[in-house]
């Protein structure tokens, strides 16, 4: 069936204002406990599971100092989110199962890394890194690179669910969240299209580590927003390189290069390049203008859905922030950048996707095999019919009612 059409850009779907007005009901009435949100209860209950050994679960295969950073974020970020998100009972019921999961999988992982610290030893292939701004052109390129069976690449049910399992456990689970958000957010897809075994972004690693960006694109937090963007995120993605090592691992990846993105590598990418010194880099580029116009729609769909009090001034104000903000702290890396670097823009992927590919493979020093170019025709031709063309569709509508 087709989703509802997305009049404005803070549409709600039906499903998500009826899940919402219930759990305010039943809150209210007593039929069920709201969510606490406290860091306290959260992580108690997160905690609870492990018992006696939650503690070491913590500090497993972390320095203090990571263990200490993320308790620091835990805690600002839940009292911004009670002091600035306002959300509605929907969106408190899904920060509590956000914070709960980052806690619960923070402790699974440290007890993994605690009984096998070997899986932290692990030596990766340099890995190819897409960098660029949210709605830039990084998906489309990073798909077209993962495609190469020379290269690995993260899948969604990894990405969001990074415990290792057996007998796919964790893409059963991914199906049933995937066809849940659907159901709440009936535009999901075509903004991000996911499936549980498909390529996917890291940004579910950093997020892990509790990196604003993917928290912010769903809540009005500005305090901790700003907190974040001006702290040391090496702890952040001293963790991802622990997961990506444990999903290497795992997967029987560690000897190919994993093509990896994420908009917020842009943010960090001094520190990215750090725990990664022999990457190799593809930048993507896009019309600023054309980059905050579908990342304001991005954003306005994953707020409308959890808070009632969201405003698109605000929504914009900060995306330019970050635009800004990533722009600036990626030119001064790359300035003194001596690692292979390509660049491809928006405009020519869509020209001429193969011979962007191809100039793309030159400048990093890599072979383009026959067998890389038709893995990578059949993802485009996949592409034909996919959901994304449809939120160009709505941004095309919201441009015509101004």
């Amino acid at each position: 069936m087709a989703p509802p059409v997305r009049d404005h850009l803070l549409a709600r779907g039906p499903l998500a204002q009826r899940a919402s007005d219930f759990l305010g009901k039943a809150w209210e009435r007593g039929w069920l406990p709201p969510p606490a949100l406290d860091p306290q209860a959260l992580w108690a209950l997160a905690a609870k599971p492990f018992g006696t050994e939650a503690e070491a679960a913590e500090h497993g295969g972390r320095p203090d100092e990571d263990v200490a950073d993320f308790r620091e974020r835990f805690e600002r970020l839940c009292a911004s989110m009670i002091a600035e998100a306002d959300l509605n009972p929907l969106g408190r019921a899904m920060a509590f199962g956000q914070l709960h999961r980052a806690v619960k999988n923070r402790l699974a992982l440290g007890q993994l890394w605690h009984d096998r610290p070997a899986l932290l030893e692990t030596r990766l292939a340099p890995p190819i890194i897409v960098i660029g701004h949210m709605r830039s052109g990084t998906t489309r390129i990073h798909k077209l690179l993962a495609a190469d069976p020379a290269f690995s690449h993260t899948r969604y049910c990894d990405a969001y669910h990074p415990v290792p399992s057996r007998f796919g456990l964790n893409r059963l689970v991914s199906a049933t969240e995937l066809t849940m958000l659907g159901l709440l957010n009936p535009w999901l897809q075509s903004i991000h299209p996911m499936a549980p075994a498909e390529v996917e972004e890291e940004l579910a690693w950093i997020s892990a580590a509790l990196h604003h960006s993917i928290y912010e694109s769903q809540w009005h937090i500005p305090s901790y927003s700003a907190w974040s963007e001006a702290r040391d995120p090496a702890p952040v993605y001293r963790e991802f390189s622990r997961i990506l090592k444990t999903d290497a691992t795992h997967r029987g990846l560690a000897d190919k290069p994993r093509v990896m993105k994420v908009p917020a590598f842009a943010e960090d990418l001094d520190t990215l390049l750090a725990e990664f010194p022999d990457a190799r880099l593809v930048i993507a580029q896009r019309d600023r203008s054309a980059v905050l116009k579908s990342a304001v729609s991005l954003a306005a769909n994953q707020m409308a859905v959890q808070s009632d009090s969201c405003e698109i001034g605000a929504i914009e104000a900060r995306w330019q922030h970050k635009i800004a903000l990533r722009e600036e702290r990626m030119t001064e890396v790359l300035a003194s950048w001596q690692g292979p670097v390509a660049r491809l823009t928006f405009e020519e992927l869509g020209a001429d996707w193969q011979g962007a590919i191809t100039r793309c493979y030159a400048a990093l020093g890599l072979p383009l095999p026959d067998a890389a170019l038709t893995a990578m025709h059949k993802v485009m031709a996949a592409s034909e019919e996919g959901h994304h063309r449809a939120h160009a569709e709505q941004l095309a509508r919201f441009s015509q009612a101004g």
